[in-house]
Parts: structure tokens; C-alpha cells; sequence
């Protein structure tokens, strides 16, 4: 008897030793099963998503164009001091030799030189023409003195500020459109400084940004919130014909949706000529609510409001009505009850529509688009016009950027402070 306990023992071990083998094995097959199966969506995002934000923030330091189109010239300034007057001689003939192979080297050369003024344009605007008429005129100049010679084409090679800026934009990587972002940029002596204030933009348009989203996040809590207690309240039958209401936006196209506010807030719209027919407001001097701020943000919170309502909703949803009837059997009244026992239950829900609706109104184009106006547009609308309009694409990659970082260090911050794991329900 002792010795078949014995020999049993070995066996249980080993079967059990099995068992764990295959149960990683099999572990292991279902890991790469499930792998295979997202295969195909994880190389979509990878090609549809990442690879174009990661192009999206190289491009934003990426400027190669200056030091492609003037070698010469970007090594003679390499040991300037930008703050000791104009350069040597040797810089204005490495320019010139420069200019004239450009001119001389074809179409593709004409075509860098092109790119090589609207470079410089950006950083010192009029300069653009100055390239182009001193790149025509280079190929005739043979012998110097380059440096007068330059000057009498026109007068603005006599100034330190343009020899600086083909100094500076020489290097292939640079922070210059970031700078420009934040209405920054680098004065004759390299220093960082802001821009004069008839040329400051970005950092107003970034203000505008934040209260426009900002606002339409608050108002959305404020016509949100009663609607998602509305409907988790009512009888389950009512309330999903209503929950239908809610979601009939999202069935509409988003440019018809926009275009509608047109009609309703235009000067003669709905709203204007009802107002006017009850006597509220004269035929003359009528208020302006499109193509304004106004416009932008009385649009923008109808279609961001059931991204509110939707999180809050399935939050109250969850929330027993007996915790409520508890309340006020010990003896608090309605407001409290509301205020001390379901509102705090709620936070979650405010905290992801929030973030949500902000997150999506920061990135909002269309609707400024079609009704902001000049003071209704969004940073996004800027970037769309650099893209589009005038091609300073690591500019438009630099706005891009910052507002992405802004982004995600939104929702860093509301996982950190407002985050679910973080929530204490009263």
C-alpha cells in the first residue's frame, strides 16, 4: 500500500506539470489569435493615425530649404556675430555664387529659389522680393565688391536683420515656428523677444480658443445636465423616445446642422423677424448674432450637447433612487438631498462630458468656419489657412503641435484630478 503511494505521487506531480504547460500553451495561442485579429485595425491606426502626427511634429522643426539654397553663404555666416555690423565680404560673394548656380542650375533651381524667399519671407516679411530681383541680377555680377554690389540692388542688404535670418534659419532643425506660434521670434542678436504688437495674432487667437471651448463646455452643463436628469428619471418606455431625440443629431449631417444657424440667427433670419414682429427688436438696428462670436458659440454648444448629455446620462443611470428616498427620510429636504447625495454621484459623469465637449471645441473647425466671422475663429481655422492658403506647412505642423500638447495635457490633468479612480462618491 505504501510503496502505490509512492509511485503515485510521481505521476499527480507530473500530470499536474502538464496541465500548467498546456494551460500556457494554450494561453499563448489565444494571446496571438487575438493579436492576429487586431492586426489589420492596429496597422490602420498606425498608418491613418500615428505615422501622420509623427510627420505632423517633424515638420514642425524641419527647414532645410535655407541651408539647401544658399551653402555657401549659411558656412561663410557660420562665425558671425549678428550684433557687429554686416557681414564680411567673402559672405555677400558666397551669396552671389550661390544666387547665380541657383539661377543657372534650370527649373529646379529657379523652383528652390522660390521656396528660398518664401522661406524668408515668413521670418522677414518683403524680403521675398528682394531674393528674387538679386537672384536675377547674380549671374551678371563677376567681380566684386559684392557687398556694394548687393547694396545697390536693393538697400536692404545693407541691414544686419536679413543676414540674420539666413544665419539663423541655416540650421535643418529649428524652434522659429513655435516661437511665431506664441507671437515670439528671435531679434538681430539672437535673443528671443516678443513680436511688435501690430503683429501679435497667435496668443489672442489662442485666448479666444480656450473661452469660446471653455464657454461652450459650461454652457453645455448647464442645458446638459437637466436634460440627462430628465431622461434617467422618466419611465424607461418615455425615456428612450426621448434618448432618440437626443441622438437624431448625430444622424445630420454636421454641415447642415451649421448652415441651419445661418437661417434661424441671420439678419433676416427666423429669430431676428419673429423678434421684430413681437416689436422686441427695431427693422433697423438689428443685433448681430452670426458671423461673430456669438455665432460660434450658440452653434458650437447645440452640436457638442449631446456629448454632454449622453456621459451624464449613463452616470445617473447607475444612481439607485433609493439613496435619494433615504435622504430624505432623515429628514433633509429636496435641494439638500439633490445637492449632498445625488449631485456629488453624478461628478463622474460631468468630469468625462467636460472634457469631452472642451477637447472637441478646442479642434472645431468647421463651425467657425461657416459661422465665426473675423473675431469667431478658432486656432484651427488658422492652421487650415496655412495648410491651404499660404503652404507654411511647419508653421501650420507647429500650431498643430501645441494644440495637440494642450490637449493631452487636458486629459493628463483630469486623469490625475478628476479621474474616475480618483473619485470619492459621497
Amino acid at each position: 500500500m505504501a510503496e502505490a503511494v509512492i509511485t503515485a505521487a510521481p505521476t499527480e506531480v507530473s500530470d499536474a506539470v502538464n496541465l500548467k504547460a498546456r494551460l500556457r500553451s494554450a494561453t499563448a495561442r489565444s494571446r496571438r489569435n487575438a493579436f492576429l485579429l487586431t492586426a489589420p485595425l492596429l496597422i490602420m491606426l498606425l498608418i491613418t493615425f500615428i505615422v501622420p502626427i509623427l510627420d505632423m511634429l517633424f515638420r514642425s522643426i524641419d527647414d532645410p530649404i535655407v541651408g539647401q539654397a544658399v551653402p555657401r553663404a549659411a558656412i561663410a555666416l557660420e562665425d558671425w556675430d549678428s550684433g557687429a555690423g554686416l557681414p564680411s565680404e567673402e559672405a555677400y560673394a558666397a551669396l552671389v555664387a550661390d544666387l547665380a548656380a541657383l539661377r543657372t542650375g534650370g527649373s529646379d533651381g529657379k523652383a528652390l529659389i522660390g521656396r528660398f524667399a518664401t522661406r524668408l519671407n515668413f521670418e522677414q516679411p518683403g524680403v521675398r522680393s528682394v531674393i528674387t530681383k538679386t537672384a536675377r541680377k547674380a549671374p551678371k555680377l563677376k567681380e566684386g565688391p559684392y557687398k556694394d554690389a548687393l547694396i545697390k540692388i536693393h538697400k536692404k542688404w545693407g541691414q544686419p536683420e536679413i543676414w540674420a535670418a539666413i544665419q539663423r534659419l541655416s540650421a535643418p532643425y529649428t524652434v522659429v515656428h513655435f516661437l511665431a506660434s506664441l507671437d515670439l521670434h528671435y531679434d538681430v542678436e539672437g535673443s528671443i523677444v516678443g513680436q511688435p504688437e501690430m503683429r501679435q495674432v497667435y496668443i489672442t487667437i489662442w485666448l479666444r480658443t480656450l473661452y469660446i471651448s471653455g464657454l461652450v463646455t459650461l454652457l453645455c452643463i448647464l442645458l446638459g445636465y437637466p436634460v440627462a436628469y430628465l431622461l434617467a428619471t422618466l419611465p424607461q418606455r418615455t425615456s428612450n423616445l426621448l434618448i432618440i431625440l437626443v441622438l437624431l443629431p448625430f444622424w445630420t449631417s454636421l454641415l447642415v446642422r451649421t448652415t441651419s444657424w445661418i437661417v434661424v440667427l441671420g439678419r433676416n433670419g427666423v429669430l431676428l423677424e419673429t423678434l421684430a414682429w413681437l416689436g422686441l427688436v427695431g427693422d433697423v438696428d438689428r443685433p448681430q448674432l452670426i458671423y461673430n462670436m456669438t455665432g460660434t458659440i450658440v452653434a458650437m454648444t447645440h452640436i457638442l450637447l449631446p456629448f454632454m448629455i449622453l456621459p451624464i446620462y449613463s452616470v445617473m443611470r447607475g444612481i439607485s433612487p433609493t439613496y435619494m428616498r433615504a435622504a430624505r427620510s432623515l429628514g433633509a429636504n429636496p435641494a439638500r438631498a439633490f445637492y449632498k447625495v445625488y449631485l456629488p454621484q453624478t461628478v463622474p459623469g460631468v468630469g468625462a462630458g467636460s472634457i469631452l465637449v472642451f477637447i472637441l471645441a478646442m479642434g472645431y473647425y468647421i463651425t467657425p468656419a461657416l459661422v465665426g466671422g473675423q473675431n469667431g475663429t478658432l486656432i484651427s481655422n488658422f492652421i487650415a489657412f496655412h495648410m491651404q492658403k499660404s503652404l507654411n506647412w511647419g508653421f501650420a505642423a507647429a500650431l498643430g503641435a501645441i494644440l495637440l500638447a494642450g490637449v493631452l495635457g487636458l486629459y493628463w490633468l483630469y486623469d490625475r484630478v478628476v479621474g474616475v479612480s480618483n473619485m470619492k462618491m459621497g
